[in-house]
Order: structure tokens, then sequence, then C-alpha cells
């Protein structure tokens, strides 16, 4: 009989031993003995989550009382998604169909590592904490859908934007050629097409042609968000995908969507692809349907210069969207080149008096002969309502915003009239225009590759999370994290004086202004360096060290 090999001697204790976070096993994990025989799900070892603790604490934040968090050594803190085994702990899993496919036998190591993070901030100093991280997005090697189960919806909210369509086909066909989906609804009208029965069945025929139209086949409306109606809705059709695209009001929506999901233990998977043309969207590089719209504006810029050149004294107005963000004005001024002005939410600015923007017109003209100004929809607001009542709000809660454009030009053309100089004023409102047309090349791959990740994502069993790019990799970012706040134009920051360089624009502001405007921007800053991004997720972050010391 052969000798029995001895064991292995264990590892030498290291002189400052990593710290360990809190690690729960799943009932399913104690079953097993063997590590490669176990249908894991793809999570990194260890958690410092515990679903029971965030459900008796109901004052916390919406989103960050259920906040997922494993912290390791040097300031990591990865903040994790929901998955359906989190609530439905015993769920069997299935082989990703993708390793069958021959499409995708080239690539190689096409499944994402389970222990895959992405960082959210990449320029770091020696000896800095790593700071907050992401799960990685892509196709899994276990999935916990299999795909005559799946019976998925599609919905779009919100106003449109650029990429609409390509992001619906590009998820009809995700789901019909990598995962051999074939029930896919498509929820007609927005949130309230849930409870009215509006629904069309989606494959990749119907679906073929429309990224090349704008808008969105499914249509779409604010408001008509009702819980309990949705949800029974997705219970009674059977529905255990849904798929909603829209701003960070969806997003929001989306994630009471999925707590009222777990409270009744659905296997359903609740994914968001957010959407905004202004970017404001924290925490991912960018929304789909920006570069489209910088592009585009471009159009309206370049008549207006056309028009401002070829009159005397000529002025081209042209009015933008971004509605608390002027990412939009920001970037096609920097990529025009005609810009004599730029005016955007983040930066206020006063007509009257030296320095101001009045005095600032006459100086270009008399010193050019034209000049052409760029608004964002949302500037100057505080100037207007000093003259004009506001007129409320929309469906989905948002300010409707008085008209800067036609105010400007109002009050340019009286000022040139009162001090007896003409001018030739022409007004461009190129918004509906802009929102409406088609995506680009850039933003067709950029939805396609939203899309893709997002199925990956569910299919998986990962729930109450929406998709993003972060620093150049798609990742899995909770609700919380993308309807916490808005993403803003720093104006202390390069990017900013760049404009500032090109338009050679007075900058408006005053030392009061400009000292909150770096207090944000440092806040930002330690967000990105470690720091938890709300006072409960900092209190779970202290617990787990705690109990991991213990």
């Amino acid at each position: 009989m052969a000798q029995q090999a001895a064991p292995p001697a264990a590892d030498p204790v290291p002189d400052n031993p990593r710290p360990v976070p809190i690690t729960v096993p799943s009932p399913r994990a104690r079953l097993h003995q063997h590590h490669h025989l176990v249908d894991r799900r793809d999570t990194p070892r260890g958690r410092a989550w515990e679903p029971e603790r965030a459900r008796s604490h109901p004052e916390a934040m919406e989103g960050a009382a259920a906040a997922k968090l494993v912290t390791g050594e040097a300031g990591y803190v990865l903040e994790d998604v929901p998955h359906v085994s989190d609530y439905l702990p015993d769920l069997p899993t299935y082989p990703n169909p993708l390793q069958d496919n021959p499409a995708y036998s080239v690539v190689k190591q096409y499944f994402v590592d389970p222990d895959d993070t992405v960082s959210q901030k990449i320029v770091v100093h020696k000896g800095g904490a790593r700071g907050n991280h992401f799960r990685r997005a892509g196709p899994r090697q276990r999935v916990y859908f299999e795909s005559d189960e799946v019976h998925a919806c599609i919905v779009t909210c919100g106003g449109l934007c650029p990429g609409l369509n390509t992001v619906i086909r590009e998820i009809v066909c995700g789901l019909y050629d990598m995962y051999g989906v074939t029930k896919i609804l498509g929820i007609q009208g927005g949130y309230k097409g849930f409870y009215a029965r509006n629904t069309i069945n989606l494959t990749p025929k119907c679906v073929n042609d429309i990224h090349k139209r704008g808008g969105t086949i499914l249509g779409s409306s604010r408001g008509g968000h009702d819980t309990t109606k949705i949800v029974d809705s997705i219970q009674d059709r059977g529905i255990n995908q849904v798929y909603v695209i829209g701003g960070d009001g969806t997003q929001r929506g989306a994630g009471v969507i999925f707590e009222e999901v777990k409270r009744r233990g659905l296997k359903v998977s609740v994914a968001g692809i957010p959407k905004t043309i202004d970017n404001d969207i924290p925490v991912i590089d960018k929304s789909f349907g920006f570069d489209t719209a910088v592009e585009e504006a471009q159009r309206a810029i370049n008549a207006a210069h056309v028009e401002a050149v070829s009159a005397e004294n000529g002025v081209g107005l042209v009015k933008l969207m971004g509605r608390h963000s002027g990412f939009i004005a920001h970037y096609a001024t920097l990529a025009s080149r005609d810009v004599d002005c730029c005016l955007i939410p983040e930066s206020p600015f006063y007509l009257e008096g030296e320095g101001g923007l009045l005095k600032y017109i006459e100086k270009r003209l008399k010193d050019n002969g034209h000049m052409v100004i760029v608004v964002a929809e949302g500037a100057g607001q505080k100037l207007i309502a000093e003259t004009m009542q506001s007129i409320g709000k929309d469906a989905s809660g948002n300010e409707l915003l008085l008209d800067v454009g036609l105010w400007l030009s109002q009050k340019i053309n009286e000022y040139f009239k009162k001090n007896k100089m003409t001018i030739n004023l022409k007004y461009i409102d190129p918004t509906y225009m802009i929102r409406a047309i088609p995506s680009n090349a850039s933003d067709n791959v950029y939805c396609t590759l939203l899309a893709h990740s997002v199925v990956h994502g569910a299919m998986a069993g990962y729930t109450g999370f929406t998709i993003g790019q972060v620093n150049g990799r798609h990742c899995y970012i909770p609700f919380y994290r993308i309807t916490e706040r808005q993403n803003r134009v720093s104006i202390t920051d390069r990017m900013w004086a760049r404009l500032l360089s090109s338009t050679n624009q007075p900058s408006f502001l005053c030392n009061k202004v400009i000292a909150e405007a770096k207090k944000e921007h440092e806040r930002a800053a330690q967000l990105l360096d470690g720091s938890p991004s709300h006072r409960k997720i900092e209190e779970k972050i202290a617990s787990s060290k705690s109990s991991g010391k213990k």
C-alpha cells in the first residue's frame, strides 16, 4: 500500500496580517467540501453586509441601508450590488451558454474573474488609499437563469436621448444571440405601461433597423410610477428580468421596484441603464448620447457663427440643453472654437456694470464686429427669477425652467437700443432637434457595450444595479450611487480654465463663489480617495472593521 503523502506545511503567519472582512457563508456553501463542485455566486471572498440589520434601519438613506460592502487593506472598499441569492440562497446555477457559442470561441479568457473590480479613481499617490471600487461587468461562467425560463422586459422612461433605440436593439439581440432568450416584452409608454398592459413582443427581426432612427420605439413618459401595480404586473406576467432605461428619477424608481421584488421574494433581476443627454449622472465617465448631442450642437453653433459674421454687429445666441449641468454647452464650446462666451448653470453671471455680460458683449463687438454666445438652458435662472415667476414642475418633479434664451435676447436688445448701438441678433434653439436624432458611431458602440454588459449582469443573477463605464471599464453600480447627487461641471478645474482661455470671456465669479466651488471640488476628491459616499456607509465600514478585530 502506498504511503500517504504528508499534508503541505501551513503558510507562515505574516508580521502584519491582512484584515479579513466579515465572512458570511451561504447555506449552499456549507453543504459542499470541494470548491470546484460548488455552484458559488460570483462574489469576492467575505462580505460586510447584513440584510437583517439593513431591514432594521429604515431611517437610513434610500439605497444606502442595503449597501453591500467589502473592505480590504489600504482603504480598499468594494461597493457591491445585490444578488438574487441574497434573499433566495438555495438557487441552482447553470453553465453559461456562451461557452458553446462559436462566435466567442476565439476569445481568450472571455469570462470575467470573480474577484475583478474597477477602481473609481485611477490617479493615486504612493502609500495612498486604494479607494472605492465597483464590481466589473461581463459574462460569468455560471448563470442563475436558464435560457428557456427567462421572460425579459424593457422600458424607457423620461425624455428622449440619442441612442435609446440602439440600447433597446442590443439588449434584444444580446439576449437572443448570446443566451438564446426568446421571450422579450417591450413596455410601451414608460412606467405606466406596466399596469396599462401596453406591450409588444421584441425580436431581433423587429428591432433590426431601429438604431437608425431617433427617439424610442417603445415610447416614453414622465411619472406614472405606481410600485404595487408595476410589481403586480411583473409577477402576473411571469417576468423575471426587468431592464429600465432612464435618468436619475427613473433609476430611483427602479430601485424601489427592486426593493418590492425582494420583499415579495421573487426571482427577478432589476437592472438599469442610465440615460441623460445632460451627462449629469455621477460616478460614470459619461452617459450615452452625450457625444451625439455635442456633435449636433456644433451645427447650431456654426449656423450662429455664419449669421453673426455676415451682419454688422452680428450676435449669434445658441441655447443648448443643460438643466443643472452645463456639459453640452461646455464641450460644444471647446470643440467649436467659434464661441466668444459660454454661460452654464454652475457659473453664475451678471448683466450690468463693469465685468458684466453686457459690457463684455459691447467690447467684443467693437473689437471683432461679431460675437457668438452659447447658453445652457439652466443658466441665469436666479437672474430671471428676479423679474419673472416660476412656472411649476413637470410630471417627474423637475422644475420647469424659464427660457433663458428669449430672456437674454431681450436684455441684450434693450441694452444696445438704450445705448443707441445697432446690432443684429439671431437666436437659435436646437434643443429638441438635438435629442431626437439617431446616435452617432461612437455612441452606437457605447450603447452596444452597455446593453451587453447589463444582460451579462442580469443573467448572472445580479439585481438592483445600474451599468456604467468607470475609467474606461464597464461595471455594476448600486442604484444609490447614481441617484444621490448630480454630476456638474467643476469651474475650478483645468477643463473650465481651457474654455475661459479659448473664449477670453470673464469668469463672472466673485471670491465667495470660487471658494464654495473649491470646497465642493475637494469634497468630491475625498470621495474618490476612498471616503464613503454617505454617513450610513461609513458606519457600516467602521462596524465591519471592529467586528473583524474582535
